[in-house]
């Protein structure tokens, strides 16, 4: 895990333009952001799906990377004083803390459509063909646009001070998280060219850890401190938003994220080869502490 770590992080940053005086704020804005760490779980579970299907990382690192862009952009405008207006994430000042509100802004666009020039570059082509790109670069437009991510965030700002109800919760998570997670599992079946039975198990996994790590957030929320998250706590009571805890209680929180990480493990079973790296990354996403 941590060699893999290192490598996504060599690729990110090799990922960046290269330093240009003219342009240099925006290109140190993404450069902040994306090489701030994190857990990386969308392009982990990139390569991890890939090497299940019979691909392998070399080909599948392109789509990794350019999901964790989008990932990022979403961060940076996620802490944007128009939005969640938040001063810490990953234990370092924000974006616009940093460099400003417009340049934070133009920073994460940059991110997203890089993430796009890098799932359609020549290199990614020459290593899955162009078909498969083009099948990448839709999916993640899809995932990360209104009927995917963007479209859970909306829902979570028109949610703020109101009762929503779980179904309206789930929606939003499966949205503005779980589409992310969905397309990081198939990117990797994408690059691999997994079937299909492989792909809905991809699908089935992605749903059940994707809504699994949602809860254990809100969990964390008003479980966790500031130190070990390296953000703001109670942030979501503050803003008045429903979350899993406030509506269902911490034990049922607890109760429902083992099951969905149970089912996660159990919709492995399709694939041939060794799935015990999934089923222990399950389980860690389950157990996190930050």
């Amino acid at each position: 895990m941590n060699d893999r770590l290192e490598r996504i992080e060599n690729a990110l940053l090799n990922s960046i333009p290269a330093d240009d005086e003219s342009i240099r704020t925006v290109l140190e804005s993404m450069k902040y952001s994306l090489t701030a760490g994190g857990k990386r779980v969308r392009p982990v579970l990139v390569l991890e799906f890939a090497k299940l299907c019979g691909g392998t990382e070399e080909a599948a690192m392109p789509f990794a990377c350019a999901i964790e862009m989008i990932h990022t952009y979403s961060l940076i405008h996620d802490d944007l004083p128009c939005m969640d207006n938040d001063d810490m994430r990953r234990g370092k000042p924000t974006n616009h803390k940093v460099f400003g509100e417009a340049a934070a802004v133009l920073g994460g666009d940059a991110l997203l459509t890089l993430a796009f020039e890098t799932a359609l570059s020549e290199k990614a082509a020459a290593l899955n063909g162009y078909e498969k790109c083009a099948l990448a670069g839709r999916l993640l437009a899809s995932c990360a646009g209104a009927e995917g991510m963007i479209g859970g965030q909306i829902i979570d700002i028109e949610s703020e001070g109101k009762n929503a109800a779980i179904e309206r919760l789930r929606l939003m998570d499966r949205l503005k998280t779980g589409a992310l997670i969905k397309a990081a599992c198939l990117l990797g079946c994408i690059s691999a060219g997994a079937d299909d039975v492989q792909k809905k198990a991809a699908e089935e996994y992605a749903a059940c850890i994707g809504l699994a790590f949602q809860i254990v957030d809100d969990m964390l929320d008003v479980t966790s401190d500031e130190a070990t998250l390296g953000k703001p706590i109670g942030s979501d009571a503050e803003n008045e938003k429903s979350t899993y805890v406030s509506l269902l209680g911490l034990e049922k929180c607890r109760s429902l994220v083992a099951e969905l990480t149970d089912e996660a493990k159990k919709s492995l079973s399709v694939f041939s080869g060794d799935t015990s790296f999934l089923s222990d990354f399950a389980e860690t996403l389950r157990d996190r502490r930050k």
